[in-house]
């Protein structure tokens, strides 16, 4: 099978993304490698605002297909959970990656708003798709917290990102597995 311009365009595109950041990369560091022209890049992607939408759309359906895996495969919230957090934790291992989503978080002010709506509807699908294991889990007493779910969805994905980004500055994915057993564990103890 053969792998189009366009794709591997955006395969380059995600990784320098989550290497570096959406303004620490240029159409040169795509083509460069590629052996293409910066022409090509904007055959398929006329603004870089483009490649990074097209970029955080392809990476939030490949996302969201794993997350209705994990639903599909473990019906066990607590395990749904864990598996979920290795998501995270294979992002690091995998060439020091960040989660694509954090990395363009953190530039936020600098975003096109297209890239930025891709970026809250990313947070908004995980949350919700938290919030949903977690209210399934206290439903089945495996999980305790104090109010809505949603909540406690939202602390526990803001605290997985500021791991990501704590672990990888120490360039310690043990780091992170700590602080996200960590955050899991308030969920299910008993205090």
């Amino acid at each position: 099978m053969t792998t189009s311009t366009a794709d591997r365009i955006l395969d380059l595109a995600e990784g320098l993304i989550q290497t570096r950041g959406y303004e620490a990369f240029s159409y040169a560091d795509i083509s460069a490698p590629l052996n293409i022209r910066n022409a090509s890049i904007h055959y398929h992607f006329p603004s870089k605002g483009d490649l990074a939408r097209a970029v955080a759309a392809r990476y939030r359906a490949a996302f969201a297909e794993k997350l209705a895996r994990l639903e599909a495969e473990h019906p066990d919230p607590t395990r749904r959970l864990m598996r979920y957090v290795r998501l995270f934790q294979d992002a690091l291992r995998d060439g020091d990656h960040m989660c694509l989503y954090g990395m363009l978080a953190s530039t936020s002010a600098t975003l096109p708003e297209r890239v930025l709506a891709e970026v809250n509807g990313f947070f908004a699908d995980n949350e919700a798709w938290l919030a949903r294991v977690l209210a399934d889990g206290r439903t089945q007493g495996m999980f305790r917290f104090e109010g809505k779910p949603e909540t406690a969805a939202a602390a526990l994905l803001a605290g997985l990102e500021g791991a990501m980004l704590v672990a990888r500055s120490r360039r310690d994915v043990k780091h992170f597995a700590a602080v996200a057993l960590r955050l899991v564990d308030v969920l299910t103890s008993d205090d």
